[in-house]
């Protein structure tokens, strides 16, 4: 159970729920909140349901007295007036709004309010998951205990389904549009932001359900809610809002970027492309007033380049339909060849605009999986409508690469992962040391995309590391020589840097040095005498530009030094059965044995 403070009877969340007319799905959303395992309290508001959720809610409140409250309103048209009052009956230190038809996850709350406590949120979000219906996912990456509004993602999802710490709230008398048919919660969700000292993510559970309806009664799901000419002017109210708590900053602009990305831009795609010629001009004619007010070259710097080659066409209306038509293509491509050069990958291929006939130039690009900022773009050569990239591999830096095929045309570019659709027969070409890193193209589990792995992060770096001959000197150290080849070649001897004992049951390790010779050779005096009591497996580590490189020593029965003896010790080194790799049991004697070897 979360820590709820001083005050043990304190109410953990209140659970505002909105209903209208959603009997249907009352059972399945008050069932996932009340098996909550926080100290909560249900306020339902009925918004004049006339479809039995009123008597259904009355029930349920009848059952639950200690958790349930219902609120009965006249129908007021919006989900903004019952979760205003909603809050007004709320007394717990948080709130979370949910709605009729949707559910929460059996340990959402408790996951959330854990979070909220630990960090002192004002904020917290939890994983939304969609099912028939798009969810956010940007912000949901991984979790966070504090998220900068201005270095994260949190501000795309202004959905209200969050937990909401209650004295921020009342302290900042945030409240929901009222009167509204859609953009009520984005109202709330952006005067909440604009406050929120601490903001919090729960990542790793789903905690919201976002549910489509099969009859398309949801407010969402009706035409009027889409209507890009209502949008652009709902719009204009949470921006006005924004801007009225934060001055002009790098914040601002990062703020302003979603709503011109996510709300005005998007009904330059797909919805203007549905339109005809008039409505066209007229979406257009909003959009220019929204950047007439707020667009700023911070916001500029911030977009992608379709995005801003719309703002220097808002009164070319063929060259809009012209960026819509480029957007909504598909990328169309195919691998067809994949080879070494030298210690340059060539990757050869077909990319396309389905539906267009031409472009402005093709490129591989390479994506760091780790790191959002680093990419390589490497031009292609076109001949026909195939294209030839050549990727220095050994410019790569260590890290995953993923592969793109880039596609421009009228100063757009549009991306297509690599890899997937390719000819029959291509196959992963073979890893590669390049300098002293591991180079290993490999197709990704389940997609089969192409990446490459530099340093074997994620891939299994080949190699063999094998001794020559082993033998005992002063110290009870067993010196051993061997010889070590990565990828089929001999690693550099930089890369070459310990010999590695580790203890088969207990997985204790004990590193000794080890010198590197040219042509992959290495020679060590491993201090066998000195490890524990267990049986010990020798490996051979190296590094290849990536996590430490392991390879388990191989040896030859025959190569091996006979058992050693101490007072107090035996130690046999040994080849494994099967694939002989060399290993050391370490037996330490009793006191009786002792004697009898002294008697001996």
């Amino acid at each position: 159970m979360p820590a709820t403070g001083n005050d043990d009877d304190a109410v953990d969340v209140s659970v505002v729920i909105p209903v209208h007319n959603c009997r249907d799905y009352l059972d399945r959303c008050l069932t996932s909140v009340l098996v909550q395992r926080v100290k909560k309290e249900i306020v339902v508001v009925d918004d004049g349901s006339t479809d039995g959720s009123a008597d259904l809610l009355d029930l349920y409140a009848a059952y639950h007295k200690d958790s349930v409250r219902v609120v009965h309103i006249e129908p007021s048209g919006g989900a903004g007036r019952p979760r205003n009052v909603g809050i007004e009956h709320a007394t717990g230190r948080y709130v979370f709004f949910c709605d009729a038809d949707d559910y929460l996850g059996p340990e959402a709350l408790e996951r959330m309010v854990a979070m909220g406590d630990r960090n002192g949120s004002d904020i917290v979000l939890g994983k939304i998951v969609g099912h028939g219906r798009r969810a956010p996912v940007s912000m949901f990456q991984h979790s966070a205990d504090r998220a900068e509004l201005g270095d994260s993602t949190v501000y795309n999802s202004l959905c209200c389904f969050k937990l909401f710490r209650r004295d921020l709230l009342e302290r900042h008398r945030i409240r929901f549009g009222e009167g509204m048919l859609v953009g009520e919660d984005i109202i709330f969700t952006v005067h909440a932001y604009c406050h929120a000292r601490v903001i919090s993510v729960v990542a790793d559970y789903d905690c919201y359900h976002l549910v489509s309806r099969p009859d398309g009664s949801s407010v969402m799901q009706q035409p009027g809610s889409k209507d890009p000419i209502a949008w652009l002017a709902m719009i204009r109210e949470p921006i006005r809002l924004m801007t009225r708590h934060i001055e002009p900053s790098p914040l601002r602009d990062h703020l302003l970027r979603r709503h011109f990305r996510l709300d005005a831009f998007a009904q330059l795609g797909a919805v203007f492309l549905e339109s005809d010629d008039i409505r066209r001009k007229d979406i257009a004619r909003e959009v220019a007033a929204l950047c007439d007010e707020w667009y700023t070259p911070g916001v500029h710097e911030r977009l992608g380049s379709i995005d801003r080659q719309r703002v220097t066409a808002l009164d070319d209306i063929d060259r809009l339909v012209r960026l819509a038509r480029i957007e909504s293509a598909t990328v169309r491509r195919r691998l067809t060849g994949l080879r070494w050069d030298g210690d340059r990958l060539v990757v050869t291929g077909a990319a396309r605009l389905d539906g267009i006939s031409r472009d402005d130039g093709v490129a591989v690009v390479l994506r760091s999986r780790y790191d959002p900022h680093a990419e390589l773009v490497v031009p292609a050569q076109r001949r026909g409508g195939e294209f030839t990239a050549r990727v220095e591999a050994g410019a790569l830096d260590s890290g995953v690469w993923d592969l793109w095929v880039a596609v421009e045309l009228e100063g757009v570019v549009r991306f297509g992962r690599l890899g997937a659709e390719r000819d029959s027969g291509i196959t992963r070409p073979p890893p590669r040391l390049i300098g002293s890193r591991a180079v290993l193209p490999y197709f990704t589990r389940g997609n089969g995309n192409l990446s490459i792995d530099v340093g074997g992060h994620v891939v299994a770096v080949p190699g063999t590391a094998r001794l020559i001959r082993t033998r005992w000197t002063l110290g009870r150290r067993l010196v051993v020589d061997g010889e070590v080849t990565v990828a089929g070649a001999a690693p550099a001897a930089s890369a070459i840097r310990r010999l590695v004992w580790r203890e088969r049951r207990t997985g204790r390790e004990r590193a000794e040095p080890v010198v590197a010779l040219p042509g992959g050779g290495f020679a060590a005096r491993p201090a066998v005498g000195r490890l524990s009591a267990g049986t010990w497996d020798a490996y051979l580590e190296l590094d290849l530009g990536g996590p430490p490189a392991r390879f388990r020593i191989e040896v030859d029965a025959e190569a091996v030094a006979a058992p050693r003896w101490s007072l107090f010790s035996r130690v046999r080194p040994y080849a494994t059965s099967g694939k002989g790799r060399l290993s050391a049991a370490v037996r330490r004697l009793t006191p009786r044995a002792i004697v009898r070897r002294i008697m001996l």
